[in-house]
């Protein structure tokens, strides 16, 4: 049970973080898996590429040494899959499409789809939400997805079989308080992440969006090192701590696998019971 060899995966932002975890435990199930990020180790204008994203995130991203693109890629390999690491940016329509077509080419195909890639850097009150980071912000999280999604849409319904995950987030249920920006596109995701499963159905592809809280990534352990409210966040889970990336990893390989083929058009909340209303 619960095998994915010969599955080939596509990972978006999966140079680190949840991303990161999502392919290495696909890989260990069996799928290959291409790593993709707009962060790569042998970039020769690495800094200047987290410059241009607009994200404080990557630029930490890259001063703290947290890109592992090429890193994962080469681990997946260990494990004796099949694996590749690629610059894509998932706002740049073109590059997405040669990304698609050179996986097909190298890979035979593409089964699996990860919507991770992200930016969560924008947090202020309505009244101070910039436009610039707000367009951004949709322009990555939620039509990044989609372009994504649109171009990986074909080969999925060539092979007749297909899994879209959509990475969501408790914001995008809940709302949140200061992320406007954020919570607005997480939510859209889930309507997306709907809407390709009323479509993919009929080419038996599903379609499911996660809803993650609070984990412990690397960009979530240094957000909550000095912020009180994040106690307040632990406080609120069941379990009174945070997630772990293996606690979203895990439960995406399984949405990802045969077992789970009844499964389409759900949001999986992995938040630790932060949605319940606890004492």
């Amino acid at each position: 049970m619960f095998d994915l060899t010969g599955r080939v995966a596509v990972v978006t932002g999966a140079s680190r973080g949840l991303g990161r975890q999502d392919a290495l435990t696909l890989a260990s199930m069996g799928a290959d898996v291409v790593i993709t990020d707009v962060l790569v180790e042998d970039d020769p204008n690495l800094q200047q590429t987290a410059e241009s994203q607009g994200s404080m995130l990557a630029q930490v991203a890259v001063s703290q040494g947290w890109v592992h693109s090429n890193a994962t890629a080469e681990e997946i390999r260990e494990m004796g899959r099949r694996s590749l690491a690629i610059k894509m940016d998932v706002t740049n329509r073109e590059q997405i499409r040669g990304v698609f077509k050179k996986v097909k080419e190298e890979f035979g195909k593409i089964d699996i789809l990860i919507n991770n890639a992200a930016t969560l850097d924008h947090a202020a009150q309505i009244p101070n939400q910039s436009y610039e980071l707000w367009d951004r912000d949709v322009k990555v999280n939620l039509t990044g997805a989609f372009n994504c999604t649109k171009e990986a849409w074909p080969y999925l319904v060539e092979n007749r079989w297909g899994r879209l995950i959509f990475m969501s987030s408790v914001a995008g249920t809940l709302g949140g308080f200061g992320q406007a920006s954020y919570s607005s596109t997480k939510a859209g995701l889930i309507g997306l992440a709907r809407t390709a499963a009323l479509e993919g159905g009929r080419h038996n592809i599903t379609s499911n969006a996660i809803a993650p809280g609070i984990i412990e990534s690397e960009a979530g352990k240094a957000a909550a090192a000095n912020n009180p409210m994040y106690e307040r966040f632990k406080a609120r889970t069941v379990f009174k701590k945070f997630g772990q990336p293996e606690d979203i990893a895990n439960t995406i390989a399984f949405l990802c696998t045969e077992e789970a083929g009844y499964i389409t058009g759900a949001v999986i909340e992995v938040a630790g019971g932060i949605p319940l209303f606890t004492a």
